[in-house]
């Protein structure tokens, strides 16, 4: 029990350490922490929005661009994984003597290994819509 305000006031305190010196919290546990923990380490606001209409408010409030939605990722993927493709056929045509770009490849990729493989990325429209690895 935590005494606060002269003494006026008792509450339950913090029961978060510190790393480096191992002592406990020393600010009151927020009413509604399941975990008996201060704002500061993981206990509950007390002013959370309730109903679904309060919580869009917030999403839309914290929203700051549409760049990281689920739908813009998803087509910065696909993008990549085209590029990806080029690269590879490029490399088989003997279009290039560079070396091939390092790190992971998208999820939507998927490599090309002969000459049929670019023809077939050429005559299915896959260099201009790049719809066929959501076909796949």
């Amino acid at each position: 029990m935590l005494s606060t305000a002269g003494g006026r006031i008792h509450c339950l305190q913090c029961t978060a350490l510190s790393k480096r010196s191992g002592v406990q919290c020393r600010r009151p546990a927020s009413k509604r922490s399941k975990n008996q923990k201060c704002h500061m380490h993981g206990g509950r606001g007390d002013s959370a929005p309730k109903t679904e209409a309060g919580r869009k408010r917030v999403i839309d409030a914290s929203t700051k661009s549409g760049r990281y939605t689920k739908q813009a990722k998803l087509e910065q993927s696909n993008i990549a994984a085209r590029l990806a493709r080029l690269e590879d056929a490029m490399h088989i045509l003997g279009m290039t003597t560079a070396s091939r770009t390092r790190g992971r490849k998208s999820s939507s990729y998927f490599p090309l290994s002969s000459v049929q493989d670019v023809t077939d990325m050429c005559l299915n429209g896959e260099l201009h819509n790049g719809n066929s690895a959501l076909e796949r």
